[in-house]
């Protein structure tokens, strides 16, 4: 009997693999332990050279959910973009920019 496809690795398919890769675990192995093909594991483990990749994060440059809804409320407010900027630290710029990506200020 074939065994189903499963249509693509989740997160945490992808940090068992790396869990057991590290653990000395060969690619079969790990294949078998997630019911999956041995080419989408070797896919996964070969596109990083074998290297467990580093955590991902978001960049301190990047505004956060909660300097969003700040926008939003100072726009709300009837706020200028400079005093939210100011309110939040940030260039007014780079709030400007934030508004005009999501549709600008509605009158």
């Amino acid at each position: 009997m074939k065994r189903q496809r499963k249509p693509w690795l989740n997160s945490e398919d992808r940090q068992q693999i790396w869990r057991r890769w590290s653990e000395g675990e060969s690619l079969s192995e790990i294949a078998r332990g997630l019911q999956r093909d041995v080419s989408s594991i070797h896919r996964v483990v070969s596109q990083h050279g074998g290297i467990v990749p580093r955590a991902r994060s978001r960049s301190t440059r990047v505004l956060a959910l909660r300097e969003r809804e700040e926008i939003s409320r100072g726009l709300s407010a009837g706020e200028s973009i400079r005093q939210i900027a100011q309110r939040l630290q940030r260039a007014a710029s780079t709030i400007s920019r934030e508004v005009q990506r999501n549709g600008g200020v509605l009158k």
